[in-house]
C-alpha cells in the first residue's frame, strides 16, 4: 500500500506517524510511505530582500524540523519511507503530489479545530479532502 503522510512539524501530525507505525497491519505486509513536508512561501516582499540560496535553506531547515519526529517514529518501526520537499499552500499542494503519486491513502492529522474556526483560518485538511478523489485517513 502506498501512503502519503503530510507533516508540519506539529504534536498532530506526529500522532498521524504514529498511527502508521502502531498500525502497520492495516496498510498491508509492507507499506511504502511518502513524507511530505510543504512549507508556506515567504511573503514576497521578504524574498525580495533575502537570497535565494538563503531562502533554500531556510525551507530546508524547517522541513528537517517537520520530519524529524515522523523519521523516527518510522525508522523505529522498519516502515520504509521516502521524503518529500515543497513549497508552496500546504493543502493545495498535497492534493496535486496524491494526484501524480496516486498514492492509496493520505493520512493526517487534525487540529481538531472547530467548524466555525476552520472555516476562518483554512484548513490543510479541508483544503486536501476537496482536492482530491483519494480516501483521507484523519487522526486526531
Amino acid at each position: 500500500m502506498k501512503i502519503l503522510l503530510p507533516v508540519d512539524g506539529s504534536p498532530f501530525s506526529t500522532r498521524a506517524a504514529r498511527y502508521v507505525a502502531r498500525h502497520l497491519q492495516l496498510f498491508g505486509r509492507r507499506p511504502v510511505v511518502t513524507l511530505v513536508h510543504v512549507d508556506p512561501p515567504l511573503l514576497e516582499r521578504l524574498s525580495d530582500e533575502i537570497s535565494p540560496d538563503d531562502i533554500a535553506r531556510f525551507h530546508e531547515k524547517n522541513s528537517d524540523a517537520a520530519m524529524r519526529m515522523p523519521r523516527k517514529l518510522l525508522a523505529a518501526a522498519r516502515v520504509s519511507y521516502r521524503e518529500l520537499r515543497l513549497v508552496g499552500d500546504p493543502g493545495t499542494r498535497i492534493a496535486k503530489v496524491a494526484k501524480e503519486a496516486r498514492p492509496d491513502l493520505i493520512v493526517m492529522g487534525s487540529h481538531g479545530r472547530g467548524a466555525l474556526k476552520s472555516l476562518l483560518l483554512g484548513s490543510v485538511v479541508s483544503k486536501t479532502l476537496a482536492q482530491t478523489r483519494v480516501p483521507v485517513l484523519v487522526v486526531r
